[in-house]
């Protein structure tokens, strides 16, 4: 259960057109974009971007820097656990949410990032949301950006897997292992969010989510390279209130 497993993991959003629904708050449509250390001069151009909280810090880096990718670092010795949310490309109508469940000082994330990702720490005690950071938007700082595939509906994600599990009719978590995969798909006609919840690489410490917000026959995609699904499930959610969910299954 290393750091480098988990930091193995790579995302890339998946959706089709529409709206976003809302899930607290999420970054302006077009959010602006943070100079790269290089243009302002204040730090070397292999040094992470971060922003921090009391307890988190969430970084994104280059291929060289000390934290490659997106990250979320405990820094602080209590109850609660941090969280990075994030987004990739300028799409919101995907975010991910990755949560460091292991100890003061220990880092998770994911080396694959997009062209672009806007992302914030977060605090959580339980599954409650309870402090978070600003957003910030970092582009240009990986050599091999994930791309952005916004016509995979639910159809689709059940033909490309081998594994499917629903929740009510209303969510769908669905993926496959060569060249690890794994699909969030809504597909209740209603105002509730699709969210798959799951972990990787046998490594309890680290809990990665996908939370579809652009609505019915939507899914969001993640990879996972060479890495396994250890656990999983699919979820409802009204914001970050759980509305219908089924217990986590082994595979």
């Amino acid at each position: 259960m290393a750091v480098l497993a988990a930091m193995a993991f790579g995302v890339e959003g998946a959706a089709a057109s529409g709206a976003a629904r809302p899930e607290g708050e999420a970054p302006a449509a077009a959010p602006a974009t943070v100079a790269t250390p290089a243009e302002t001069g204040e730090t070397r151009a292999d040094e992470p971007e971060c922003v921090r909280v009391r307890g988190a810090a969430a970084c994104v880096g280059d291929d060289e820097s000390s934290r490659p990718g997106v990250s979320i670092e405990d820094t602080r010795n209590d109850r609660l656990h941090p969280a990075v949310e994030y987004y990739l490309n300028g799409y919101l109508g995907t975010k991910y949410v990755i949560h460091n469940l292991a100890r003061e000082g220990e880092i998770r994330g994911s080396r694959e990032i997009g062209k672009t990702i806007t992302f914030r720490a977060a605090l959580y005690k339980g599954d409650r949301r309870v402090k978070v950071s600003r957003w910030k938007t970092v582009r240009d700082v990986t050599k091999y950006p994930v791309k952005r595939d916004t016509r995979v509906t639910p159809a689709g994600a059940r033909a490309r897997s081998a594994i499917c599990v629903s929740t009510r009719g209303a969510a769908s978590t669905c993926f496959a292992e060569k060249n690890t995969f794994v699909f969030a798909c809504d597909t209740g006609a209603d105002e509730h969010q699709a969210r798959a919840e799951y972990f990787v690489g046998g490594d309890p410490t680290a809990r990665y989510e996908i939370h579809q917000l652009a609505g019915v026959n939507t899914c969001g995609k993640a990879e996972h390279g060479d890495l396994a699904i250890s656990m999983y499930r699919a979820s409802v959610f009204d914001d970050d209130h759980q509305v219908a969910t089924r217990l986590y299954k082994y595979n």
